[in-house]
């Protein structure tokens, strides 16, 4: 008896271990979880759907990042290997999650097959795989069924407020809901020609539902840029202003449209206003890594250099993996006389670019960027032969130009140094603040050609 007693309590005992150990794992997996969501890959017969696929990986990954629970890497690292097959694993150590989205999508008409599978990136095991046949019109319903399953294999607990905003839907027009797809597609190509497509396709879907917020934040986003590197015309700010006031009046709670109504307002001189709309994005969304990057930008264009250094270290702390903030901090740390602090931060901006054109080897600004930071390395034959290939690429592009004549400043290149500065000035880029406290140009700064530029701004 008292064996069978003994027995008893051994079992009962093993059963509260094994409670607590459950528990335990339960919530170092709650506040570990990490997911990186892959662009859906294209099976479709024609090969035209790629905006749909990186679409509907961009929506589901929006939903993950509302997500207190979950660290969602961040659109632009996730989909560097949308059309590079790496292993999971090994995707898994790159970008520093835990788990990977991925899947597959066939479209045919107005019917949809969307295959999707969760993969623990340290085992490789499968966590949960699904597949859907729908038509196009429920596509909403899809997105929120596939990001409430990633959430409850990650065994992540949503609060009720987080339930909710898994659920809210900016439109439910099917084809302003694609045609905002395909512009932000082409909006983050970040040249002239492809902004200028993306203007016509969000304005097309704000025809199509005059209500929809986020379409009048991705125009808002193209008029900005077009303002600042197709030429400083006051159509273009007007239109980048109504555009993201708009924006914020339809959905006032979206991060994303106060950051973008941010930059507008920086663009008008609207100091105060615009670091406002900003301070409102980030509190907001503190993992929006636009709202630090772009009034990072703000603040440096304004002469507030360690204001935008502070800026620029929390937009890596959202997203670890980007290239532009550490290169940019690095000259600012270089300008505040931090040195040390410059050159760490400037190799490791350098490494990340690099991994950035491993994957993606026509990517201009990659290239132009990491051999900004080589030049002011000393690395002269590396900097000017990726200024020379970013030129190939885009030999018209304001900002390319800008930055290529930042290059030829830091290699004592004075004569190519303004011709490229001239060339961005005559092509549209007129942001005065940028040609006035960037130490990149201090050595044509006195130069009679580079006054006279200033002179034109």
């Amino acid at each position: 008896m008292r064996h069978e007693q003994g027995s008893t309590v051994f079992a009962f005992r093993a059963e509260i271990d094994a409670w607590f150990a459950g528990r335990q794992a339960k919530q170092e997996r709650e506040e570990g979880a990490s997911v990186a969501v892959l662009p859906l890959t294209d099976m479709s017969q024609a090969k035209d759907q790629g905006y749909l696929c990186e679409g509907i990986a961009e929506e589901i990954l929006h939903a993950l990042a509302r997500v207190k629970g979950i660290q969602a890497a961040s659109r632009t690292s996730s989909f560097q290997f949308g059309a590079v097959k790496l292993d999971v694993r090994e995707i898994g150590r790159r970008l520093g999650v835990s788990a990977v989205l991925e899947g597959s999508l066939r479209k045919a008409g107005d019917r949809i097959r969307i295959a999707v599978h969760l993969t623990d990136a340290g085992s490789g095991y499968q966590l949960w795989a699904e597949q859907y046949e729908l038509e196009l019109g429920d596509i909403f319903v899809v997105q929120d069924q596939i990001a409430r399953n990633v959430v409850e294999a990650l065994e992540v607990t949503l609060t009720p407020e987080e339930s909710g905003a898994l659920e809210r839907r900016a439109t439910r027009d099917v084809k302003a809901y694609e045609d905002y797809l395909r512009g932000r597609k082409f909006y983050y190509l970040y040249n002239r020609r492809d902004v200028e497509f993306a203007v016509r396709l969000f304005s097309h879907a704000v025809e199509l539902d005059p209500g929809y917020a986020p379409a009048h934040a991705g125009l808002a986003d193209c008029w900005s840029y077009l303002f600042l590197y197709a030429g400083k015309s006051a159509e273009a700010l007007q239109q980048a202003g109504e555009a993201s006031l708009r924006a914020v009046e339809l959905d006032p709670d979206s991060a994303q449209a106060q950051a973008s109504r941010g930059v507008a307002l920086s663009l008008s001189g609207r100091d105060e206003d615009a670091e406002r709309a900003f301070e409102r994005a980030m509190a907001l969304d503190a993992k929006l890594f636009e709202g630090y990057y772009f009034y990072a930008r703000h603040a440096f264009a304004r002469g507030a250099p360690e204001k935008a250094l502070r800026l620029y270290e929390q937009a890596i702390a959202v997203r670890k993996e980007d290239f532009q903030a550490r290169l940019l901090m690095a000259q600012i740390y270089d300008d505040l006389g931090r040195k040390e602090e410059g050159r760490a931060c400037r190799e490791r901006g350098i490494e990340v670019a690099k991994e950035h054109l491993a994957l993606n080897a026509d990517d201009a600004r990659a290239l132009y960027m990491a051999a900004n930071g080589m030049a002011a390395m000393g690395r002269r034959d590396e900097a000017r032969s990726n200024a020379e290939r970013a030129l190939s690429l885009q030999p018209d592009e304001p900002m390319l130009l800008y930055n290529v004549g930042c290059i030829f400043s830091l290699l004592g290149e004075t004569e190519a140094a303004i011709a490229c500065l001239e060339r961005a000035v005559e092509n549209g880029l007129t942001e005065k603040g940028w040609f006035e406290h960037d130490s990149n140009l201090d050595s044509v700064r006195v130069h009679p050609r580079f006054q006279a530029l200033l002179a034109r701004l």
